[in-house]
């Protein structure tokens, strides 16, 4: 590998996360023993092995475009996914809707191969805990009840999405926290101390560590995999990325361990038809290409005077280029209300 760049941004899985160098001084991060991070290693490649391919999470990081041609803006997201796996800081990106954040990482994960994307949808009640894992005791009480004195207490464990892409393992996970603007005041500075150690406690499992020092539990995507000590601790640190609308101000401390992106907001049109090239079959764009370039250039032109999401440029032509489509005059119709601003005042 002579570039630098790591993840290239075209659509073409490769292997070259491995030629990752090792990370600064002040982010290395303790892991785990190394014979847990083989077993991890071991039964991640064969979870992948047997796991069916989400076809649609995988045709959204395939079809992934930045949303310009414009070099210095593609150069700038490129740049800052890079920045971000080298520096292992999470990346905070800031845009509008239908920009591409939530799908660049997607984009990430398709392109360097790091397996599924764990989603964290963040919403006003959101708390760490919940990020983190889960402890089921009322589940564990019931069967106890019931007669069933097992100790084997990691059943009743299942790790978040934070938590699964903390575990120790030799490529980092990809983890997608959605909408971080959208959480509760406290959400952002509880993530100060994780982002920075990279690991946390399962008190539950802490509390036997003594008597019980590895215990098997759940990841969130279905995986059984060992805990020691009552210790999630990375050894890669997860490619994490915070999509943020702009709906709020986060504290200087969040802020600084973050790197930050805001996603380019005006695709030309050469951009928008790549765009539309990557999910629409070439046939119907050959056939339907002036109508297509109508519909492109009437959402560049809507898109000047307010909030407009690409994803709505898409569902026009979809709906307008299909065999059995609406009469013209229908269509019309049809694509002043798909392609409606993203205000509800439009809806009154």
């Amino acid at each position: 590998m002579t570039d630098w760049k790591i993840f290239q941004g075209n659509s073409e899985p490769h292997d070259n996360i491995n030629q990752l160098p090792p990370p600064p001084s002040w982010r290395k991060f303790i892991g785990a023993d190394k014979e847990i991070v083989e077993q991890i290693e071991q039964r991640w490649q064969k979870f992948c092995e047997n796991l069916e391919q989400n076809a649609r999470n995988e045709q959204r990081g395939k079809s992934f475009r930045i949303h310009t041609d414009k070099n210095n803006d593609r150069n700038t997201v490129i740049n800052m996914v890079n920045a971000a796996l080298y520096l292992r800081r999470p990346l905070l990106v800031t845009g509008k809707p239908g920009t591409g954040k939530t799908s660049l990482a997607y984009a990430v994960a398709y392109e360097l191969k790091l397996g599924a994307v764990l989603p964290w949808y963040i919403t006003a009640r959101s708390t760490l805990q919940e990020g983190l894992y889960r402890y089921d005791a009322i589940a564990r009480l019931q069967d106890v009840q019931m007669g069933d004195k097992s100790k084997d207490i990691g059943r009743y464990i299942q790790l978040g999405p934070l938590g699964t892409a903390l575990l120790p393992s030799r490529r980092p996970r990809v983890l997608l926290i959605d909408e971080i603007d959208k959480s509760d005041i406290n959400l952002p500075n509880d993530l100060l101390n994780l982002f920075e150690e990279g690991e946390f406690e399962i008190p539950e499992l802490a509390r036997i560590s003594k008597e019980v020092n590895q215990v098997e539990v759940r990841t969130y995507d279905g995986m059984d995999v060992p805990i020691q000590e009552g210790r999630v601790r990375c050894h890669n640190f997860p490619f994490i990325l915070l999509t943020n609308n702009g709906e709020r101000d986060f504290p200087p401390a969040f802020l600084r361990r973050c790197l930050r992106l805001n996603m380019p907001y005006e695709p030309d049109a050469t951009a928008l038809k790549d765009i539309v090239k990557a999910h629409l079959e070439n046939d119907v764009i050959t056939k339907d290409e002036v109508k297509i370039n109508q519909l492109i250039e009437k959402f560049r032109t809507l898109r000047e005077s307010g909030d407009i999401a690409t994803d709505q440029l898409l569902n026009a032509i979809y709906m307008v280029t299909r065999e059995f489509k609406p009469e013209q005059a229908e269509e019309q119709d049809l694509i002043e209300v798909l392609l409606k601003y993203l205000t509800s005042a439009e809806d009154r």
